[in-house]
């Protein structure tokens, strides 16, 4: 089974109306997006918006801030990440988003192993307050899409395989990354996950990775679709788009489909 739908669920005072239109255009998922802040704030707003998806069956998602980073040297820097994911996580249960995907951070001065550590350890206590506070949403670190930001494929895997945590497999960060995207090869490696959080787009990169996202091809879409069709059958799916036209790609996206 494949969702599809867009990053972005606009302001809270529009989310029951927008979640109706998106409904009536065939869109079975979305992605809350509090990249520069998290604008939901009250538990019954939460509320209101986890039963209107419901009702429409749309699975929901959160897209942490931006400004997080696991590995700073600064280790208040660091608590105030994790504060800002756990906010997510904590408002994400009560709107029913089942992920909250995040950049887990940079390497900054530190070799990758280092890092790696630091960002395992981030989130096995989050997870503890996770658990603590029997909040039903799981972390998903992200695959990223420059060179000095932690996040390759084998980091992320190691990540899950460590800690139990979810994850969110980014085609067009690995694009840019990698300059190239071995859909089977990466599909293979998570094989053994019932579910796939997958983000998609087209996108603009250069020598040291991502520059910016762009407008979705066909022929990229109809790419992605095939490669999920041959190697990962029998998966629950979820396709964000994150192009500067998300919602007509998504739409196109579940055109392709069927």
């Amino acid at each position: 089974m494949i969702k599809a739908g867009p990053a972005g669920l606009g302001p809270t005072k529009e989310a029951i109306e927008r979640l109706e239109e998106f409904s009536k255009e065939g869109i079975s998922a979305c992605e809350i997006a509090f990249t520069y802040g998290i604008y939901i704030k009250e538990k019954k707003q939460a509320e209101e918006i986890r039963e209107e998806a419901r009702k429409k069956g749309i699975r929901l998602s959160i897209h942490a801030p931006y400004w997080i980073n696991l590995n700073s040297k600064e280790k208040k820097k660091t608590e105030e990440s994790k504060e800002r994911i756990l906010k997510c996580c904590e408002i994400g249960h009560y709107l029913g988003a089942y992920r909250i995907v995040f950049h887990p951070g940079y390497y900054g001065i530190m070799d990758h192993e280092e890092t790696y550590q630091n960002i395992k350890k981030a989130i096995l206590e989050m997870q503890k307050e996770i658990k603590k506070n029997e909040w039903k949403t799981e972390l998903a670190p992200e695959t990223t899409g420059k060179v000095n930001v932690f996040g390759s494929t084998d980091e992320t895997l190691r990540l899950v395989k460590e800690t139990g945590c979810a994850f969110c497999i980014d085609f067009a960060h690995i694009l840019a990354r990698e300059k190239k995207v071995d859909y089977a090869k990466i599909l293979e490696k998570f094989k053994s996950f019932k579910q796939l959080h997958i983000h998609f787009s087209g996108i603009e990169y250069g020598e040291k990775g991502e520059r910016r996202h762009v407008k979705t091809r066909d022929k990229e879409i109809k790419e992605l679709l095939e490669n999920l069709k041959k190697h990962a059958k029998d998966k629950e799916i979820v396709i964000i788009n994150e192009s500067p036209y998300n919602i007509k790609d998504s739409i196109r996206t579940l055109e392709l489909l069927h």
